[in-house]
C-alpha cells in the first residue's frame, strides 16, 4: 500500500494549502506558515522520488536543506515581522507597504 502516488497526493494537497494560504491572508504570521507549507511539500516530494527512485542519498541530502532554509526564512521573517509590529502596531501585510513612503 506504500506508493509513490500516495506522497505525491499528499504533498499536492500541502502545497496548495500553502499557495491559498500565502495567497488569501494579510496577517504576516499566516503567509510565513503559508510559506513553511510549501517547503514541507517540496520535502515529501523529495524523499518519496529519493524513495522510489532508488533509495539514493540526494533526496534526504536535499531534505535536510530545505529543513535548514526553513529555519533561517523563519527566523529572519519573524524578525522582519516583529520589527513591523513594533513600528506600525500591526502585522497586516498591506500596510506593510506604507514603510516605503
Amino acid at each position: 500500500m506504500d506508493q509513490l502516488n500516495n506522497y505525491l497526493f499528499i504533498a499536492a494537497i500541502l502545497f496548495s494549502l500553502g499557495v491559498f494560504g500565502v495567497m488569501t491572508r494579510r496577517n504576516g504570521i499566516a503567509v510565513l506558515m503559508g510559506v513553511e507549507l510549501i517547503l514541507n511539500a517540496a520535502n515529501i516530494n523529495f524523499i518519496a522520488f529519493s524513495r522510489f527512485g532508488g533509495m539514493n542519498l540526494d533526496g534526504h541530502i536535499f531534505g535536510l536543506i530545505i529543513i535548514v532554509l526553513a529555519a533561517a526564512e523563519a527566523a529572519v521573517a519573524l524578525a522582519i515581522v516583529i520589527n513591523i509590529y513594533n513600528n506600525m502596531n500591526t502585522i497586516n501585510v498591506d500596510e506593510a507597504s506604507a514603510l516605503k513612503e
